[in-house]
């Protein structure tokens, strides 16, 4: 019978077994390599781990000494808030109350302002005025917010140095409460003939919480001190913005007229 060839097919060469039994020996040298580092690393893991359970156990003393020192920090610091400063924020909100009560009353114009707002300010009924909670109270938040309330009563009684130094004092988290306090301080220093503090407090004051109602109020102050000032230009700038950012406010109703005499 005769035989052939598939069309194609090659007669497989015969394997180099030199080769192959070199890449064997290659790939366990590798793998043993690879052992070798790996149990290296180890070795120094666990060395490591040997010191560092030989200096635990030999300053074990110390550390719990630290940590107990930390947890009594923090259960005091937890005791004294509940106990001491939680307690005492209580007694001088309550003890402002009547304070405020009576710088309200001088604001609504119920009866003569100065004599309200000095009540407010030194205290009335055996309780303690904005003045005596700052000291009494040092640190707390009514003492804080009770330097917000002395600095307006100053202003509106003509004291404005006082103003000043109370409201500087005052600290808020409230945007909008801290924008009223800095724009108070720019009219204390306009009423003391400061006028530069004055102008740069008002553009504080517009700029501390942009909205649509301190913003454009400030910057008309600011515009119309400018004005006086002779800083035209400062000023068209300011009633400019007032126009074009704030065209609803109270303070751009006459605000064409302003701009038209400094263009």
């Amino acid at each position: 019978m005769a035989t052939y060839n598939k069309r194609g097919y090659k007669q497989p060469k015969p394997k180099d077994e030199a080769v192959e039994n070199q890449v064997e020996v290659d790939a366990l040298d590798n793998i043993r390599e690879e052992d070798s580092a790996t149990a290296e690393v180890f070795n120094t893991l666990d060395e490591s781990a040997n010191k560092l359970e030989d200096w635990v156990a030999k300053n074990q003393k110390y550390i719990f000494g630290f940590v107990g020192a930390i947890a009594l920090a923090a259960a005091g610091y937890l005791l004294y808030n509940k106990f001491v400063v939680e307690p005492k924020e209580d007694e001088a909100a309550n003890e402002m109350f009547q304070a405020q009560q009576y710088f309200q009353q001088a604001v609504d114009g119920q009866t003569a302002n100065d004599s309200l707002y000095n009540l407010a300010l030194k205290g009335g009924e055996g309780k303690l005025g904005f003045i005596g909670i700052t000291e009494q109270y040092s640190g707390t938040k009514a003492a804080n917010l009770a330097h917000y309330y002395a600095g307006m009563a100053y202003l509106n009684t003509g004291k404005f140095k006082e103003a000043v130094a109370e409201l500087e004092q005052f600290k808020s988290d409230d945007k909008f409460l801290g924008a009223i306090a800095t724009g108070a301080i720019g009219d204390a220093f306009s009423e003391l003939g400061q006028k530069e503090d004055a102008l740069t407090y008002y553009k504080k004051a517009a700029d501390a919480n942009i909205n649509d109602f301190t913003t454009p109020r400030y910057m008309y102050k600011a515009g119309m001190l400018a004005l006086d000032m002779g800083k035209k230009a400062e000023a068209l700038t300011l009633f400019t913005s007032i126009k074009e950012k704030y065209e609803t406010s109270q303070e751009a109703q006459n605000i064409d007229a302003m701009i038209a005499m400094l263009e």
